[in-house]
């Protein structure tokens, strides 16, 4: 296990800054997760952790050693990439070992650690295997055996499970927290996927444009989201703009285009007063149907469309003075509303309502 310290790192490529002036701390032991929109640079982190990327600028310590410079192969991590990267002509054990035999370790302990990696793995047995005979589980499994044979210091995962049907990359997020914690690793995994994320990571951070939006565990950065960029990456938000009309006790109430709102603010040192332009973040779950007018939050509307899923039931509803529809997320449905002209209305708690600076 390694703790991972990065200072100022920036990274450009040509004029394009991908990194810049990085700050984050990895915590020893710890699954952690690095998520944002296409470009936003978190590939770039990992594979500048990794040593495959040199800075520009900046540090980064694993625990107090300053690996800035130093080349990959002596960082005593692995990479574990989106395609696999497996050898077509080589037995499972073979691929498995590469690492060690490029490590000139011998013949016997290469074979107990690949035996051991692919028990591991739940691939035991399997090690003359052809790469072309495995299903792109077992492919995605012996690519991960083969980056924990080395007994690396942190284990870096680039979208691993991108290439998996659903119902697999289910069971393989779940395979890969089992293995990490069970052997203590650090690991940052970078990836598009927000349940996967949301699901398995102990902290994750959100990038956009090379630098960090926020850092936290998945509730908090789920529940309580800085931005309406993070709001929007993680999960499903309704957004509504407006100003501060005043604040009473928690509650700060807004003036918006389709009425007052109560909410809370997301970040407790918010600068807020009267007057002050805001961003109100609303889950689609947070927001209940009714036909009647509720006492406070009331968002009236008409419904443009209902969709039942057995477990949950997703309406759309259009507030007068707004152009995108408010989405509401009813679970376990006792009655679905279809093809009624009837005024409704959404209303949410006002904890459940999120103030975030204007945007």
């Amino acid at each position: 296990m390694v703790s991972i310290q990065i200072r100022g790192l920036e990274k450009r490529f040509g004029d394009v800054v991908a990194l810049n002036q990085l700050e984050l701390d990895i915590h020893s032991g710890e699954l952690f997760f690095l998520l944002g929109p296409s470009g936003c640079g978190k590939t770039t982190l990992l594979r500048s952790i990794a040593g495959f990327h040199l800075p520009d600028a900046g540090t980064i310590k694993f625990d107090q050693d300053d690996v800035t410079q130093i080349p990959p192969h002596r960082r005593e991590t692995a990479m574990m990439f989106q395609s696999y990267a497996l050898w077509p002509h080589l037995n499972v054990f073979k691929n498995v070992a590469f690492g060690l035999e490029e490590r000139k370790v011998s013949k016997a302990e290469t074979k107990k650690r690949v035996e051991e990696a692919l028990a591991m793995v739940k691939m035991a047995g399997l090690g003359t295997r052809k790469i072309n005979q495995l299903s792109g589980g077992q492919q995605q499994r012996v690519a991960l055996a083969r980056a924990l044979v080395v007994r690396p210091r942190c284990l870096m995962l680039d979208e691993p499970l991108s290439n998996l049907d659903a119902k697999l990359r289910i069971e393989m997020r779940g395979e890969i927290r089992r293995i990490c914690k069970e052997f203590g690793l650090t690991a940052i995994y970078v990836t598009h996927d927000q349940k996967e994320a949301l699901s398995i990571a102990d902290r994750l951070a959100i990038l956009d444009g090379g630098n960090i939006a926020q850092v936290g565990t998945p509730e908090d950065v789920y529940r309580c989201p800085r931005s309406a960029l993070v709001a929007g990456f993680i999960g499903e938000t309704n957004l509504v703009t407006g100003e501060v009309a005043s604040i009473s006790g928690d509650n700060v109430y807004v003036k918006t285009a389709i009425g007052d709102l109560a909410g809370r603010p997301s970040d407790p040192v918010l600068p807020l007063e009267p007057g002050t332009p805001v961003t109100l973040s609303i889950r689609p779950e947070c927001l209940s149907i009714e036909t009647t007018p509720p006492a406070r939050n009331k968002i009236a509307g008409h419904l443009t469309e209902s969709i039942y899923l057995g477990e949950v039931a997703q309406y759309s509803l259009q507030a007068p003075g707004r152009e995108e529809p408010f989405h509401i997320s009813e679970l376990n449905p006792r009655r679905v509303i279809r093809d009624t002209e009837q005024k409704l209305y959404a209303s949410a708690k006002p904890e459940d309502i999120m103030i975030l600076p204007y945007s």
